[in-house]
C-alpha cells in the first residue's frame, strides 16, 4: 500500500519537498523548514488547499 503524502513548500526559501501527513505537526502548530530553518504554522507551509485538507484529516 502507498504512504499518502503532502506537498510542502516553504513560504522563505522555496524549498519543495513531500512529507507523511502523520509525521508532522498539527496544521496550527508550529514547523520548521529543514532547509532554511523558517518557523510558521504547519498549514503555511502547504502547498495548496487539497494538501492542508489532507494533512488536517490524516495529521
Amino acid at each position: 500500500m502507498d504512504e499518502t503524502t503532502v506537498r510542502l513548500l516553504c513560504p522563505e526559501c522555496t524549498k519543495n519537498w513531500q512529507a507523511s501527513p502523520g509525521k508532522l505537526p498539527e496544521s496550527a502548530e508550529m514547523f520548521h523548514c529543514p532547509n532554511c530553518h523558517a518557523t510558521r504554522r504547519t498549514a503555511e507551509f502547504m502547498r495548496t488547499d487539497h494538501d492542508l485538507q489532507t494533512l488536517k484529516q490524516l495529521g
